[in-house]
């Protein structure tokens, strides 16, 4: 498990920036679609390969909640950060992409559960966060479409990771990853041709390090990072799982400023800590309530 968070921790945290260099000569959602298509044949391709056709064989309801939590995750999550970095520095797209654990605590309550006083109020230290990283938009500093797409991105994954967690999926995680990227890459390639992004795209414009970059999502942000996720949204409880979110965006930050000098600008580091103490608060409370029903459980 905890080799499942460390690669998460470290990895996701240096996909803002693959993703940022990704799309200076790349389309974003065409780009997007070619990572996870390319990533989910592969991961489709070796459970073939290890355990023959029988390991890919689901049923329809397994097939279809692949491809539900695959578009919320994958197209609509990813696919909109990936847009939103064509304006947004990759550093504070991970700041903004931290708060997926406070839309988590606001998604349980409506579920049923009612969150505790202390994680109302990291969820509200969290929104002041946000707001804070978000006036550079409102100033003009920063495009708002940006800011918008991200935000909205992270209320997808949130989306996703609650509903994985309620939904019958296939048995085994690997096959049940490489549904998922498909389909969600299938989603961004759909969402990329309908807005012409095909039009006027040459590979040989494309630069080296630009397929670089690509090339590591693939691998690493795709075939390592995002097939450990998905294990521990089965294995760890969602709190735990949840501690991604605040680091990181340290990796992001430190990354974008020392590989592509991006500003550390005030708003940027009061509202990233406003958002990271807030999200440290929720997650914190959710696993001490979460040890005593373990224990009872236990006994």
């Amino acid at each position: 498990m905890w080799v499942a968070l460390a690669v998460v921790y470290v990895v996701w945290g240096s996909t803002y920036l693959a993703i940022r260099i990704t799309v200076e000569t790349m389309p974003s959602f065409l780009s997007a679609a070619a990572r996870f298509l390319t990533a989910g044949l592969l991961l489709a391709g070796f459970v073939a390969v290890r355990h023959g056709r029988s390991g890919l064989r689901v049923d329809r309801r397994q097939l279809g909640s692949s491809a539900l939590v695959g578009g919320l995750l994958l197209t609509g999550g990813n696919g909109l950060v990936v847009l939103g970095e064509t304006w947004v520095p990759s550093g504070l797209a991970a700041l903004l992409v931290a708060a997926v654990p406070l839309w988590m605590v606001l998604l349980t309550a409506a579920g049923g559960d009612r969150p505790k006083p202390a994680e109302l109020a990291g969820v509200l230290l969290g929104l002041v966060g946000l707001a804070v990283l978000s006036a550079p938009a409102v100033g003009g500093d920063i495009a708002p479409a940006g800011v918008v797409a991200i935000l909205c991105g992270t209320l997808t994954w949130a989306f996703g990771s609650f509903a994985s967690k309620r939904i019958r999926m296939p048995a085994d995680v690997l096959a049940a990853s490489a549904y998922q990227m498909l389909a969600g890459g299938l989603g961004n390639a759909l969402i990329g041709l309908a807005r012409g992004e095909q039009h006027g795209l040459h590979p040989g414009d494309i630069s080296t390090r630009s397929w670089l970059a690509l090339g590591f999502l693939v691998v690493f942000g795709s075939l390592v990072a995002f097939t450990a996720y998905a294990w521990l949204l089965r294995s760890a409880p969602l709190t735990l799982v949840a501690t991604y979110a605040y680091v990181n965006p340290v990796v992001a930050v430190l990354l974008g400023r020392l590989v592509l000098a991006e500003p550390l600008t005030g708003p940027t580091l009061l509202g990233g800590a406003i958002v990271v103490a807030g999200v440290c608060l929720v997650v914190s409370v959710s696993r001490l309530s979460a040890r005593p029903s373990a224990r009872r459980s236990a006994r």
